[in-house]
């Protein structure tokens, strides 16, 4: 090689990693006031769930104290499961949602 020779290397390009957001489960707690129809309506206008779905989802909360009715992102778990409870509250009704992480 000669003074005037160029060698040429190839960058290496670096991809950062990212890292997909932490999951929460969004929780419905059973009661005795809120009626099994209103959680069901509830369940089918904020979590877009079929009326069997629904059905199933809140008959599981009746039977065992509680239920994961979804999960997904922290902001959206957040947002649904305050959305349900200001609904439940307009209609005086105590139904409750809970959000944790999942393991």
């Amino acid at each position: 090689m000669s003074d005037n020779d160029v060698v040429l290397k190839p960058k290496t390009k670096v991809k950062p990693k990212l890292e997909r957001p932490k999951l929460y489960k969004v929780i419905l707690v059973n009661d005795d006031y809120t009626p099994r129809e209103f959680v069901i309506v509830i369940l089918k206008v904020v979590f877009r769930m079929s009326e069997e779905t629904g059905y199933r989802v809140m008959m599981t909360a009746h039977k065992l104290g509680s239920c994961v009715v979804v999960v997904c992102a922290r902001d959206i778990a957040e947002t649904k499961a305050k959305e349900g409870i200001d609904l439940a509250k307009e209609m005086g009704f105590p139904l409750m949602f809970t959000t944790e992480p999942e393991e």
